[in-house]
């Protein structure tokens, strides 16, 4: 994200009252929420009427991706989270509030809340995926007024919006000043498409872990990240005056268990259907990206979007970046590459082997044992591999030229 968020004056040109008519009234009160106990009633309004109005099913889908965070937040919270703020464990970002009191937590607590925030993930991507592909949909929010409770006292604070979220996941290059423009949306159809991927791809996530045991890296490790919450280690090696310390890497006791954690990342596999659902989840993510930028590209209007295709001028006031058919041309041919390394059509190259790339398709759907450290050294990729077509650097680099200055990753994140 990019710090010239003052483009979305560009952006807010249309006055509110033009979309908030197109919007179910639970959607508005969805949206607005200062409680949970307000944001629910909305959502469960809308979710009786999703089967009927395909605004209220693509509000409710909405909803129900955002409470799926919320179960994780408020799980994280429960037990004394403290973020690494470390893109290595990308589930376990969120900006959760500091808990001084928390309640002990067991490996099989973690997992529950895993499971927990998976199982609502794939109810708000069944419920987004029931609104017709041609619906009409203009739902404006305001992420500094939208938000989730992340320390589950039943409040949705202003500190808790999505706006809040995104400046903390962005280390403050979301501007959140009271002189900076309005940060308001209005999702369309698209944007559901969008949503929807996202949820697709959060459950791969979860669902990668939950196949494995990792008991013994929770045993041996998550007193980092949960340094009060009575893990078997704490009282050996956690330090009795420890506090919030931001990024793992800013102190020796939290450096030296991401060591420990990398080295018990050394799990069996304890549910196979698991693994193989998640690149099924993957490969739905890939499909919904392209049903996505058909949807933007076939768009005539320009009214606020929260990702525009090139024919919508403008720098996007979270990203500052603008979108040319040249991005968009180059992640159409990156969700080709990876669905090709999905299906096991390309293999993926490892620096030591020659001749022979790992199957991925194999790795997800025939599941062994999940070593981090000897799949880097290459033993544990060593039953994946086979002989054919090897993704080359060169491929990669062709298309990553395409995003410019600003990078491959940055248009990743956000265009899914």
């Amino acid at each position: 994200m990019r710090r010239t968020v003052l483009a979305a004056a560009l952006l807010a040109f249309l006055p509110a009252s033009f979309a908030w008519a197109e919007m179910p009234d639970a959607a508005k009160s969805l949206f607005e929420a200062k409680s949970v106990a307000e944001r629910n009633t909305a959502l469960s309004t809308l979710e009786a009427s999703a089967a009927k109005d395909p605004a209220s099913g693509y509000a409710a889908g909405a909803g129900e991706f955002f409470t799926a965070l919320e179960l994780l937040a408020g799980g994280l919270h429960r037990y004394g989270f403290d973020s690494p703020k470390s893109f290595m464990l990308p589930l376990m970002q969120l900006p959760v509030p500091d808990n001084p009191n928390p309640q002990p937590l067991t490996y099989e607590e973690f997992r529950a809340i895993l499971v927990s925030f998976r199982d609502r993930l794939e109810k708000s991507a069944a419920t987004l995926g029931s609104v017709p592909a041609n619906a009409d949909i203009g739902m404006v929010v305001d992420l500094t007024r939208a938000g989730i409770d992340l320390n589950e006292d039943g409040a949705i604070a202003p500190e808790e919006s999505f706006a809040a979220i995104m400046a903390a996941l962005s280390r403050g290059s979301v501007d959140m000043s009271a002189a900076a423009p309005s940060l308001t949306f209005r999702f369309d159809r698209a944007d559901g498409f969008w949503l929807q991927g996202y949820a697709e791809f959060l459950m791969a996530q979860a669902d990668f872990w939950l196949a494995h045991d990792f008991k013994a890296m929770f045993d041996g490790s998550f007193h980092m990240l949960f340094p009060r919450a009575k893990l078997p280690l704490q009282d050996a090696l956690v330090p009795l005056d420890v506090g919030m310390s931001g990024n793992m890497f800013a102190s020796e006791w939290r450096f030296a268990d991401f060591i420990s954690l990398v080295h018990l990342v050394n799990w069996p596999v304890v549910e196979p259907e698991r693994r193989q659902a998640a690149r099924r989840h993957l490969l739905e993510m890939i499909r919904l990206s392209r049903e996505d930028w058909k949807a933007i590209l076939a768009e005539t209007d320009n009214n606020r979007e929260w990702l525009p295709g090139p024919q919508q001028k403008g720098a996007n006031p979270l990203t500052g970046l603008d979108v040319g058919q040249e991005q968009v041309t180059a992640w159409l041919a990156t969700l080709t590459m990876a669905e090709d390394l999905l299906e096991g059509r390309v293999l993926l190259p490892h620096f030591r082997i020659a001749g022979k790339g790992i199957n991925m398709k194999r790795f997800f759907d025939e599941p062994k044992p999940f070593d981090l450290v000897l799949s880097i050294t290459g033993p544990g990729i060593a039953p994946y591999l086979e002989s054919g077509k090897i993704l080359t650097s060169d491929d990669f680099d062709q298309i990553q030229r395409e995003f410019g200055g600003a990078g491959f990753l940055t248009f990743a994140l956000w265009f899914n």
